[in-house]
């Protein structure tokens, strides 16, 4: 190659250069969509922006969003830990609850020019910071659909009459009344000849109502959520007779219980999966003591927390000798409490939310066994204002010595069982100590409930 042809290719690179450093500035000059948006389309009535959003506990990122005049679409990743959505509830639109690591579009349509407020409206996540602002056709755009006065304007601030009076009317309307009640102990459908306990165990989808008209579509076993209570003695066999009726397959788990691994219920390893329609046969012995939990092994992100569990127990737990010279001589109550913050049901005691939530009665002197199970994606520390508890169990083994508190941590999970005695009359509030799980300048919400003592 000649030295001129060598000059000639140098200059010709040179030039390749700067076209591109040309194309990338025009790129840059994009005065309509913020960082992380794309356009789609030619010409102002086709172009669609785009823009990534990401969900996580507790943010919306990025927390202000522009975008130009015209067509536009977020699209929304949950990248936490826990079930969350995006909503703009002055357009009344919103995405479906995302599971982690979900994506899903939000089509906005074509918003008039202005701002918006975008949210996660699980009941208790706007108020831990997930919010943020949607600007349309930039700040000089038109109409302010916050009511603020232009981008980033703040919402305006409720006064304390109005949050007073509404944290009254919530309180005052618990215990509320709903349709459904779950995690009843279930009998025996029959006992076979050689005293094989039968139980039938259906799965459907369901209507289940949460709270005061909250009606969500739900997953059950047996049209209940939290399933009915199994309850066996050590010894005793058991033959569960499963139906699928969902429009989905599924299976069941024994979490915490001893069985064979045929019987484990972690298709396709252990069994084939239960179709809809199909059925299958769960035989095992009760080998020993267990707090456990029966729940779905497929598609468990969602079939879990949309209701597919309930307890399965074994025997008894001992109450500790150190206990019994207190006076907590024996049991007078059982409580099973499954704990629950994702899908359609959400943050809920046993398939209800506040004002929903049973409340317990407990004389002074009786004792009350509560065991806490974790069904939901986040833990959750319980606490009840009276009377102090005692951890006696963890996931069914009994403790060489209880564990005094008043707030305990339940992993997802996790079971922990608690003596608690009546010592002081009143009403005493009961909840996750996870605040905003628990109330907002609304009233109390989600996983509230109370224990009253009487005299």
């Amino acid at each position: 190659m000649s030295k001129e042809d060598r000059s000639v290719l140098g200059w010709g690179a040179f030039a390749v250069a700067i076209a591109a450093l040309f194309v990338g500035l025009f790129a840059l000059r994009d005065d309509g969509a913020s960082a992380g948006s794309e356009s789609a389309g030619e010409g102002a009535g086709a172009a669609v922006t785009v823009v990534e959003v990401t969900l996580a506990e507790w943010s919306i990122t990025p927390a202000m969003i522009e975008v130009p005049s015209g067509p536009a679409v977020l699209r929304v990743t949950n990248a936490g830990l826990m079930v969350h959505n995006l909503s703009l509830p002055s357009l009344g639109i919103k995405t479906a609850d995302l599971a982690p690591g979900e994506t899903a579009d939000l089509d906005l349509g074509t918003p008039a020019d202005g701002n918006y407020d975008l949210l996660c409206d699980i009941p208790g996540h706007s108020a831990s910071g997930m919010t943020a602002m949607l600007t349309v056709g930039g700040s000089g755009g038109g109409g302010d659909t916050t009511g603020g006065g232009g981008a980033g304007a703040a919402p305006a601030r409720m006064d304390w009459q109005e949050m007073d009076r509404m944290m009254e009317e919530v309180a005052l309307e618990f215990p509320a009344k709903t349709e459904g009640h779950g995690g009843d102990l279930l009998e025996p459908t029959m006992i076979d000849s050689d005293g094989t306990k039968v139980f039938d165990i259906v799965a459907e989808e369901i209507k289940w109502e949460v709270s005061p008209g909250k009606v969500v579509d739900a997953m059950a076993y047996n049209g209940v959520v939290p399933a009915p209570e199994i309850h066996l003695e050590v010894g005793d066999r058991i033959r569960i007779n499963f139906t699928n009726k969902m429009l989905e397959s599924t299976d069941i788990h024994f979490h915490g219980i001893r069985v064979p691994n045929a019987m484990d219920g972690v298709d396709p390893y252990t069994q084939p999966v239960v179709v809809p329609g199909g059925t299958f046969v769960y035989e095992f012995e009760a080998l020993e003591p267990a707090v456990g939990i029966y729940h779905s092994h497929h598609n468990a992100q969602e079939q879990i927390p949309n209701g597919l569990f309930g307890a399965f127990t074994i025997g008894e737990m001992p109450i500790p000798e150190y206990l019994k010279d207190k006076g907590y001589t024996k049991v007078d109550k059982k409580v099973n409490m499954v704990l629950n913050d994702a899908g359609t049901i959400g943050l809920s005691l046993n398939g209800k939310s506040f004002p929903a939530t049973e409340p317990y009665t407990l004389r002074v002197g009786e004792v009350m066994q509560v065991t806490y199970m974790n069904e939901g994606l986040t833990s959750h520390p319980m606490h009840m204002h009276q009377p102090l508890g005692w951890i006696i169990a963890k996931d069914g083994v009994p403790l060489p010595s209880p564990i005094p508190g008043d707030t305990f941590n339940v992993a997802p999970g996790e079971r922990y069982t608690v003596l608690y005695k009546g010592t002081d009359v009143g009403v005493w509030a009961w909840h996750c100590h996870i605040l905003t799980h628990a109330e907002s300048p609304e009233g109390m919400f989600g996983m509230v409930t109370a224990v009253i003592v009487e005299a």
